[in-house]
């Protein structure tokens, strides 16, 4: 039954991916009935695999060679990552019902989201690293088509393009440690690396650990790469939701905690991650407290987040970093849903032409509400607990001063969250906008998100269990009860993060009192609105690589007989080296 469930996780989007795109777009309705059916049936199977999970492989393919065996083992960590991306892929495919109608290239639209949570899923199920490698990419071209999927558009085409420059970048390192694996091991199993790490030299080792790193750094939009998350944000709303909270930088994370066992002893790379998580979620924090665009905070905020799941990962806190992720899903998915809800509703991103909305959508302003107090991490919602598992972890396990930086983090996330409700939801309108009514769609995804935003934080012991030693029997993680968590949670450094928060909202509300600060800071949002120059950096990088594409281009020239030429001439050459090293 397991191996049947697993099919059906990545089969059933992608045989969704073909019929709805077959159908085509003169059946709109049709379309959206089929892409909700396919996405709920993947949803359905990956909580009826959360039972069964298991260290043992359940899939296995024999491919011969370098490629050895394709196998798929629905351990903890996969089944959750799986679950997370199906259940939240289905609300926003749920979501788009509403969103998308009336939309032209309907199918392409739907085809692409289908066909990137089948992705996620067999990439975070696979254990076999040249096929997390194929996954991978799969993930980066679906973001690449879907950012770009006002392909009439210049800045969403540019945004696409940097996406899937900037993350497969990060999939040239992947590719690179599956080979050296397979070098030193003689498999490509990712299991079996965390088994016999002992037999790769150290200076390997210390390669690999820093490349996997890099790669999960530009995946998952981490320092100096967190740039393209936001330029992402021309994406329509429920992919800046399925990107956000539920595949694409989530794949960064999971490289990161899925590897932890065999790295983290690897001389400065916990130091490394903990250095790169911290560095994100301050940048982006206070990027995120002088955006205007209402979907660029929203982004900002999860290249934030994503920051605290890496440095609890480098402090040892794989849990935390996972349930922290958990939480995320959840109240990103609902804060990016209910910002579509805004947009579509009133015609504007800019958080300055609007003002009073809650008053005129008062079911998008108390869901929005939701997920913003958890993201803030105010008691009780899922946020609060889930971020101070992490502050818990960062006290304990890394140095103090980077545990400082993240509590003034918190601070900045509670300001920049009030910022951003404040100015949408509350206060009287600054523009002429009209209102048009929200979905039913719409509303159908949004409440069972804030509902969990709620109370999910209660399955913290089942979830501690699902990643336990009959899970993952390297990652070490104990069960923790409900009680437990209470007891981990609820001590003096916890009031001391509650306490910044507080002044990160008390900030807000008392701004116009302390014009003279922010005068002295301006300096500060100059270089927040120009992303402290990694924008620069970023986009250059980018248009190096497209003009070296464009110049070799040139060498495809169609003409067979140049090819096989080449390809002669490319043997010839790597025999001498073969021959000549030896």
């Amino acid at each position: 039954m397991t191996m049947a469930m697993i099919i059906v996780m990545i089969g059933a989007p992608w045989l969704g991916a073909l019929v709805v795109w077959l159908v085509g777009d003169r059946r709109e309705k049709l379309q959206h009935w089929l892409a909700v059916v396919f996405s709920i049936v993947a949803a359905a199977a990956s909580l009826v695999l959360i039972p069964k999970v298991t260290s043992e492989t359940a899939v296995k393919i024999p491919m011969g060679g370098a490629f050895g065996e394709f196998t798929f083992v629905p351990d903890g960590l996969g089944v959750f990552l799986t679950a997370i991306a199906t259940v939240i892929g289905c609300l926003a495919v749920v979501f788009s019902t509403s969103y998308m109608k009336g939309e032209a290239s309907l199918g392409r639209y739907y085809a692409l989201v289908l066909f990137f949570i089948g992705a996620m899923v067999g990439l975070v199920l696979t254990s076999n690293l040249l096929l997390i490698f194929f996954f991978w990419e799969i993930t980066a071209f679906c973001s690449y088509a879907l950012i770009a999927f006002h392909n009439d558009d210049p800045k969403a085409v540019r945004g696409g393009v940097k996406a899937l420059i900037i993350t497969s970048t990060g999939g040239v390192g992947l590719l690179a440690g599956a080979l050296v694996l397979f070098a030193y091991t003689g498999s490509t199993d990712i299991n079996a690396f965390i088994g016999a790490a002992g037999k790769i030299p150290a200076n390997i080792l210390s390669l690999l650990a820093f490349g996997f790193l890099v790669a999960a750094a530009a995946k998952s939009a981490q320092f100096p790469f967190q740039t393209w998350l936001p330029d992402a944000m021309e994406a329509p709303s429920p992919i800046s939701a399925l990107i956000h909270a539920a595949t694409m930088v989530n794949a960064g994370v999971y490289l990161l905690a899925r590897t932890y066992p065999v790295f983290q002893n690897v001389p400065y790379w916990r130091e490394a991650v903990m250095v790169v998580g911290t560095l994100s979620a301050i940048l982006a924090a206070v990027m995120a407290l002088t955006a205007n665009d209402l979907k660029r905070v929203l982004a900002y905020s999860t290249v934030s987040q994503l920051g605290y799941m890496v440095y609890a990962i480098g402090a040892g806190g794989v849990f935390a970093s996972q349930f922290h992720l958990f939480s995320h899903s959840i109240f990103k998915a609902l804060l990016f849903l209910g910002a579509g809800a805004v947009i579509h509703s009133i015609g504007t991103r800019d958080m300055t032409e609007m003002g009073g909305v809650g008053k005129k959508l008062p079911l998008v302003k108390w869901v929005f509400l939701i997920g913003s107090l958890a993201l803030a991490g105010l008691p009780v919602l899922n946020g609060f607990w889930s971020k101070e598992l992490v502050l818990e972890a960062g006290l304990k396990g890394g140095p103090t001063w980077l545990y400082v930086l993240m509590v003034i983090v918190a601070g900045l996330t509670a300001l920049y969250t009030a910022r951003c409700v404040g100015l949408v939801f509350y206060g009287e309108s600054r523009s002429e906008y009209h209102v048009h009514p929200v979905g039913l769609g719409m509303k159908a995804a949004l409440i069972p998100l804030a509902t969990a935003a709620l109370v999910s934080w209660i399955v913290v012991g089942p979830f501690s269990e699902m990643l336990g030693a009959h899970s993952l029997p390297f990652h070490e993680i104990k069960k923790m009860p409900l009680a437990e968590l209470f007891h981990e949670i609820l001590t003096l450094p916890t009031l001391v993060t509650l306490i910044v928060i507080g002044l990160g909202i008390l900030l807000w509300f008392t701004r116009s009192k302390l014009e003279g600060l922010t005068n002295g800071l301006r300096s500060i949002r100059w270089a927040s609105e120009k992303s402290f120059g990694f924008e620069a950096l970023n986009t250059a990088f980018v248009e190096v690589l497209n003009n070296t594409a464009e110049t070799l281009r040139g060498t495809q020239t169609g003409i067979l007989n140049w090819n096989v030429l080449a390809i002669s001439a490319g043997l010839i050459i790597l025999f001498v080296v073969v021959v000549v090293g030896g």
